[in-house]
């Protein structure tokens, strides 16, 4: 029993990672960077694999090792480091949950012609009755592979229907005729930027998983989760391909639904309806549990009240989507803040994991050190560049 409890942890904790970065803002930036990028966006994705791994087994394997929050990590290492980390976490998250609830009453709007105002707070009530459950830890590891395992299987429906040029989709990927640092940024960012690298690795620690002798279950669920993450990645990818390259034009208010009605008609649309419903409400259970985590361990009376603080988050972000709403743009530029914020959290994990105060005995792989570091130098370098484009821009 308590093995298979463990293992339900740990692929629970890869699909709450993997749905968590798969909300609106990911089906949106897949589907306009294919727009602009082509066949070669395959190369962009391969790169942001590369760099998703690197950073999240670094960060998986210090939080389990450690057996702490990020949070109280970053305060070890240096006072008041923890709040300033937490606020850029939950800031992000907050910004991502918006448009997050958006995606959840545009989903619904497209299956059952529903308001989207009321799509949004039918979906609010759902993820709140998640968070109140008394198996909530449980609850929320099934909600989320399930509705990952359905994103998947409906996306690939669809890609197929689109007949993508897999060969020069292939070709590409390796031998890019372009490639774009905003778009790898970007990707980064709405991968494992913010919130979401720490989102598994909380909900491991939450579930007991910790210490050096779970690193290897730990190694599992993370590479998990970035693979799960990239499998929607590369379908959305090839379904969007096919549907541009056979001349689709695809509508700018929201170009994702557009992929999936070119490719397969009516049903393709109501596939859409489904896909966006389901990434948008695991991304809001994920960015509001995760948010949240970076809170809870600053004082006990939020550490008590720790539901009560979610359903705020939650309705909260509900609020702010009634009343300003969520436009593409804002989900482009939101998944690219967050892939600024990467660096900063990557580069405090791989300093603590090199003081022994913190880690004991542990020594952390050279080779994750390394690759961490290069993560740390690559989005640092094309986050500057993104900024420098936006302002001259």
């Amino acid at each position: 029993m308590k093995k298979t409890a463990s293992s339900t942890a740990i692929t629970g904790a890869a699909f709450l990672m993997a749905t968590s970065a798969i909300g609106p803002g990911f089906l949106t930036q897949t589907t306009v960077f294919t727009q602009q990028l082509l066949s070669s966006f395959g190369f962009v994705i391969i790169i942001s694999v590369l760099l998703d791994i690197g950073a999240q087994m670094n960060i998986w394997r210090i939080l389990a090792v450690t057996e702490k929050r990020a949070q109280d990590l970053a305060n070890e290492l240096f006072p008041g480091l923890g709040y300033v980390l937490a606020a850029l976490i939950v800031l992000g998250g907050l910004a991502f949950n918006i448009g997050n609830i958006g995606g959840c009453g545009l989903g619904l709007n497209v299956l059952t012609g529903m308001d989207t105002s009321y799509g949004a707070i039918i979906s609010c009530g759902i993820a709140l009755f998640i968070f109140w459950m008394k198996e909530a830890g449980k609850m929320m590891d099934q909600f989320a592979k399930i509705l990952g395992i359905l994103m998947i299987l409906l996306t690939l429906f669809v890609a197929v229907s689109s007949h993508p040029p897999m060969v020069d989709a292939l070709q590409h990927s390796f031998f890019p005729s372009t490639i774009n640092s905003t778009a790898i940024v970007t990707l980064v960012g709405g991968t494992v930027g913010g919130y979401i690298c720490f989102a598994g690795g909380h909900r491991l620690l939450d579930a007991g998983i910790k210490g050096t002798a779970a690193l290897p279950q730990v190694n599992k669920s993370a590479v998990t989760g970035i693979l799960v993450t990239a499998l929607m990645r590369c379908i959305l990818f090839l379904a969007a391909l096919g549907v541009i390259m056979k001349g689709g034009i695809l509508d700018k208010a929201n170009p994702p639904a557009s992929v999936f009605k070119l490719a397969a008609g009516d049903i393709g649309y109501r596939f859409f309806g489904v896909v966006m419903w389901c990434a948008s409400i695991t991304s809001v259970v994920g960015a509001a549990y995760t948010s949240v985590s970076f809170l809870r361990t600053f004082h006990p009376w939020i550490e008590k009240n720790y539901r009560w603080l979610i359903s705020f988050f939650i309705v909260f972000s509900t609020g702010v989507f009634l009343f300003v709403g969520n436009p593409i743009k804002i989900l482009l530029t939101v998944g690219a803040l967050n892939g600024l914020i990467l660096p900063i959290a990557l580069a405090v994990m791989l300093l603590v994991a090199k003081k022994v105060a913190l880690v004991g005995e542990y020594k952390h792989p050279k080779v994750l050190l390394v690759a961490g570091w290069m993560v740390v130098i690559i989005m640092s370098w094309m986050g500057f560049n993104t900024i420098q484009h936006w302002f001259i821009n």
